[in-house]
């Protein structure tokens, strides 16, 4: 059965050095530090990879992050992986859960993410999962 958690979450994004071997590379390389509220009471942390292209609006991004806390009162980690692309301004996100990622009462947990940012910059989190029944 599908379940939903809500709330919002901080992002700060910092840039990393590129690769000595990528200095002239047009990928860019971000730290991900993120705070998260209300049903899902966690941190995470991870790494983007992102390019803008030349055309206004128009980008793409992958990333990996793993999350620590608590999903609406069950305890562990979990990693996420993301997918997202922009076309002149029109955009597509897929985050989901790594397969078999979740750890102690997370176990077994799958799903995948929504991201909406009001006007203002404010970030919230919608989440649909499935998790197993606690033994």
């Amino acid at each position: 059965m599908m379940q939903r958690a809500t709330g919002p979450f901080d992002v700060k994004l910092t840039p990393m050095p590129p690769e000595a071997q990528a200095s002239d590379s047009p990928v860019g390389r971000l730290w991900l530090d993120k705070r998260f509220h209300g049903e899902l009471d966690a941190t995470s942390v991870g790494q983007m990879l992102a390019v803008r292209s030349a055309v206004e609006g128009s980008a793409g991004y992958v990333a990996m992050e793993c999350v620590t806390g608590t999903l609406k009162g069950r305890t562990g980690t979990f990693c996420l992986q993301h997918s997202g692309t922009a076309v002149r301004g029109e955009t597509s996100l897929i985050i989901t859960v790594v397969p078999d990622s979740g750890t102690g009462e997370l176990r077994g947990l799958s799903g995948s993410v929504k991201i909406i940012i009001e006007s203002g910059g404010k970030h919230f989190y919608d989440f649909e999962y499935s998790l197993p029944e606690v033994p």
